[in-house]
């Protein structure tokens, strides 16, 4: 089978969309380049960035990373797994701020990881990236956003465009001038002429979608 390396070549990157999309080039002349992120290169047990990322869904970042505090010191460990988390019940995490369905959720996590359904990042290595979604949408709370971030930001898989989320959509729609946000399956469409950077090319519609809003607040990366 074969490995997908984590990162990609952003100057390589760059150019290729340069090339291919006029109109996003006038943009991305007016951003700049955008580096590497630097998570690529950092390993990281994907069990522990799905618990977090559950923990973090739908709280503003300081009062997600409270109650991620209060966790790690109910469990005495930073790292969540299915041992660790097994050490706190669930009593305790509601003391903790985690919310019913969140427990829920970390539970789901913990029972398939220990079935051995969550696969590691050397599996995650050999597997495509619709292969990975679909091993982890099946797990409570974690949609294919989730999933996608993952295969960006931590993966650095070079060709996923998140079709779903309102910030790319609305980059695009500032991109090609329409008078309305592309729903998801035109922005897939719009999409197949940034391949095989679909990554590198959302970065920047993200960038575009700050850009184009007045107000103070930076348009969320979610689909909600």
């Amino acid at each position: 089978m074969p490995r997908h390396a984590r990162g990609f070549d952003t100057e390589a990157a760059y150019a290729h969309l340069a090339r291919r999309d006029r109109k996003l080039a006038a943009w991305m002349k007016r951003i700049g380049p955008i580096e590497a992120d630097p998570r690529w290169k950092k390993t990281f047990d994907p069990v522990d960035a799905l618990a977090r990322a559950i923990l973090y869904q739908q709280l503003s970042g300081n009062a997600a990373a409270t109650i991620v505090g209060r966790v790690e010191a109910a469990i005495a460990s930073h790292r969540f797994h299915c041992d660790t988390l097994g050490r706190i019940d669930d009593v305790a995490l509601r003391a903790c701020g985690v919310s019913g369905n969140k427990t829920l959720a970390l539970r789901d996590l913990a029972l398939r990881e220990s079935r051995g359904e969550i696969p590691d990042l050397r599996r995650m290595s050999s597997m495509g990236e619709d292969e990975i979604v679909a091993a982890l949408v099946p797990i409570r709370g974690i949609g294919r956003w989730t999933v996608e971030m993952m295969l960006m930001f931590r993966l650095g898989r070079p060709d996923v465009l998140p079709v779903d989320d309102l910030g790319i959509r609305k980059g695009a729609q500032l991109v090609d001038k329409l008078d309305a946000m592309p729903t998801p399956k035109e922005l897939a469409v719009l999409g197949e002429r940034w391949g095989p950077y679909r990554t590198y090319a959302s970065v920047y519609l993200w960038r575009i979608a700050d850009l184009g809003v007045k107000a103070k607040t930076a348009t969320k990366r979610s689909q909600d």
